[in-house]
């Protein structure tokens, strides 16, 4: 049995740091533009390319934190893809278990190029157009679910995924992807009802729950619609003002982790994976978020969504360290 099978996208990131653009706020709304000269040469400082994706960065965590972890994805191999060869290369590095891995002899890995300026990312992606089927997986005490390529609509991969659930009573955690949410709380519904722990932002809450990314509802509105839906527990994130959780005991309201901000990519699948990892160690949810936001605030301190990633002995000394920061009711 496994604690934890990852399923969703995995890539190869290409960071690129910017130093010469400007942000410009869009008039009468709340959207910044990243601008470069058009037509021009721009400097850059050295970029660097690694192993990403919501569900690898989530397999690579859980494993760093005693996790035994397994991962459905798909990967490229198309004329040999040198990027497949990496991803399994991490994989393996990393303890994770790949017989879940599907190799597609005719399409290439995933890549996305990573724009990062003043310790903020924009990311210049691309999905490949994968086949889903989910494979004949073994027991798991967890699945984590997560970002997919849109041709995800074209399989039974949902359904699938909810026959395991249900069949195994395996405990799920879904953190929706773009395309997910792009879906709509309709066709979400039964992952969400039947989610151990629904974790999504601020922003994708508002967009899920309201239909409009610009909607002011508060978090803990936000919290009780969707617990209303049918999860057991929910966790919002919103970035520099920390997140917010709810389950059958309350509401609840966590600040940030001190760090020195280098990079954002990854900071979100660092805290779903440190929260799921936390109440798999038989932690509550209040504590839990600890973990997360610990296991966050490390990855931002560090290019790409991996390098960060703690160790349980390190997410020990860090929780002990910052015993002061505690979730509070709300």
């Amino acid at each position: 049995m496994f604690d934890l099978i990852s399923i969703g996208d995995c890539v190869i990131d290409t960071f690129i740091p910017l130093i010469d653009a400007e942000i410009i706020q869009k008039e009468n709304t709340d959207t910044s533009l990243l601008a470069m000269r058009y037509g021009d040469k721009i400097p850059v400082e050295p970029s660097i390319s690694m192993v990403a994706g919501n569900a690898a960065n989530n397999a690579v965590g859980a494993a760093r934190l005693g996790l035994k972890t397994a991962i459905y994805t798909n990967v490229g191999n198309k004329d040999d893809d040198e990027a497949d060869n990496r991803i399994m290369a991490k994989f393996k590095k990393e303890k994770i278990d790949t017989r879940y891995v599907i190799e597609n002899a005719d399409l290439p890995s995933n890549h996305h190029v990573v724009l990062n300026f003043k310790g903020e990312r924009t990311i210049l992606i691309y999905h490949q157009p994968w086949k889903f089927n989910l494979p004949d997986l073994d027991r798991s005490k967890w699945v984590y679910l997560t970002s997919l390529s849109p041709s995800y609509v074209d399989s039974n991969l949902v359904e699938q995924i909810i026959n395991y659930v249900e069949r195994t009573s395996t405990k799920l955690m879904y953190q929706p992807g773009t395309f997910q949410l792009k879906q709509g709380l309709k066709k979400n519904a039964k992952l969400i009802a039947l989610s151990e722990v629904f974790i999504l932002n601020l922003q994708e809450a508002r967009l899920l729950i309201d239909g409009d990314l610009g909607s002011n509802t508060s978090a803990k509105k936000l919290l009780k619609d969707i617990l209303n839906l049918g999860p057991k527990k929910v966790v919002i994130t919103d970035g520099g003002n920390g997140s917010y959780g709810a389950d059958n005991l309350g509401f609840y309201k966590l600040g940030l982790f001190p760090a020195k901000l280098l990079e954002m990519t990854g900071s979100g699948d660092a805290y779903a994976t440190g929260l799921l990892a936390g109440l798999f160690h038989g932690e509550e949810l209040k504590e839990s978020m600890r973990w997360g936001a610990a296991n966050g605030a490390s990855v931002v301190e560090q290019i790409g969504p991996q390098a960060g990633l703690l160790t349980f002995e390190k997410m020990k000394t860090v929780l002990k360290s910052y015993n002061d920061i505690i979730a509070k009711d709300i």
